[in-house]
């Protein structure tokens, strides 16, 4: 595998691939936003570019956060691993909070802070990544025995019923699978990790199956049209998007469901209006840029593990697992596939949190493409650039311990 990585060339490309794919979704999504919000933001605000000026807003601030973050060396970040858990679980709490967690649709999912609205389980997200890569890397070998391999698990017990009493089922299922993911790739033996893997599985599905509202969203997921003006309407609007799309779509700016038939056309549901303006081949090459990412991720952690830094292996796959999950889930619910869930599509859809951590994510996998360049080689694409004086400083600590 050294051979592979032995070109300059097929690691800058590589590199280039990664920073292609999120530019161009960045770009589909400011485009999209302009489109799919305008009859809305008109209405309600009186100013058709509300939400486009918004979005390119915390664009900017996602571009800063990005460059921050790039710029933190590794050993940092895994240091600061439990600071990160302990910062998120406070959100999570104090949101559930009466008086301090702002509530919507019956969903106590946001913080306000002087205007700034923020979503506690979109920065738990960047904090837990943090937190299991630095923590499977330091325990990775304990991982076999019942009592390290509890500490996670009762972790993630304590976020996801955090996140249930918002409720927000949908990123319990999405942090679920990363962490799980993350957990065997660290080291958990296989028949740990399989019940752990069903014991997740009945929570939820016995939690789906105990509470009414949930309940109901399945019962309209198997069959939308059977209530398609009450509990499966917002499904059969979106349906409804794909099917006026055919493959070529209807033309940027002409959808007729973004006018005040589909909610949230702009943020949960902006696959259904793509797919509608720009037809099914339009969806396509949104999916392939998504593979690209992912496979772009996935091609740092091959050069993480040959560099034997776990940490860094560990934290692009759960970005890789992450944003794939999220996006497969987004355009799942849009098209018909999975049952309702509030979503958005990472880098795509409007969203202040969502955008502002993804392009967190992203200054991360920067920095773990820096810090597994070797000394002696010349500058890749983003150090070419002034702003980005890389520091070498590595976590090699890691190197004595195997994944």
């Amino acid at each position: 595998m050294n051979a592979l990585f032995s070109s300059p060339q097929k690691r800058d490309f590589f590199d280039g691939l990664l920073l292609f794919s999120v530019l161009a979704l960045v770009s589909i999504g400011v485009v999209m936003v302009a489109s799919s919000s305008i009859a809305f933001a008109s209405d309600v605000y009186a100013d058709p570019w509300y939400f486009l000026k918004r979005h390119l807003a915390f664009l900017a601030i996602g571009g800063m956060v990005a460059l921050v973050v790039s710029q933190i060396p590794l050993a940092i970040w895994s240091r600061l691993s439990w600071p990160l858990l302990l910062f998120a679980c406070l959100l999570l709490i104090a949101v559930l909070v009466p008086g301090i967690g702002r509530e919507v649709n019956g969903s106590r999912r946001w913080l306000v802070f002087g205007g700034i609205t923020i979503q506690p389980a979109e920065v738990a997200k960047f904090c837990m990544l943090v937190f299991f890569a630095s923590f499977l890397t330091r325990r990775n070998r304990q991982l076999h025995h019942w009592s390290s391999f509890m500490v996670p698990v009762t972790v993630l017990g304590i976020f996801a019923l955090l996140l249930l009493m918002q409720p927000d089922f949908g990123s319990v299922v999405v942090l679920s699978g990363t962490v799980l993911a993350m957990v065997f790739l660290g080291g958990a033996r296989l028949p740990h990790t399989f019940l752990l893997v069903l014991a997740a599985a009945s929570g939820l599905a016995l939690m789906a199956l105990m509470s009414p509202y949930r309940l109901q969203r399945l019962l309209t997921f198997l069959d939308p049209w059977g209530d398609q003006f009450a509990s499966g309407y917002q499904l059969t609007q979106s349906l409804i998007a794909f099917g006026r799309g055919e493959w070529f779509g209807v033309g940027l700016g002409n959808s007729v469901q973004k006018l005040f038939y589909l909610p949230e056309a702009h943020t949960d549901f902006i696959f259904a209006i793509l797919a509608e303006e720009w037809g099914m081949l339009g969806g396509l090459a949104v999916i392939g840029l998504f593979v690209v990412l992912t496979c772009a991720l996935l091609q740092l952690v091959c050069k993480a593990l040959v560099r034997q830094n776990f940490f860094a292996a560990l934290l692009a796959f759960g970005m890789a697992f992450l944003l794939a999950g999220q996006a497969f889930v987004n355009m799942g619910v849009a098209s018909g596939l999975l049952p309702t869930k509030g979503l958005t599509l990472p880098f795509v859809s409007s969203g202040g949190s969502s955008l502002i951590v993804c392009c967190a994510l992203l200054g991360l996998a920067v920095r773990i493409s820096g810090e597994l360049r070797p000394k002696a080689e010349g500058q890749g694409l983003l150090q070419q650039l002034p702003v980005f004086s890389w520091r070498r400083t590595g976590s090699r600590g890691h190197s004595r311990r195997a994944v």
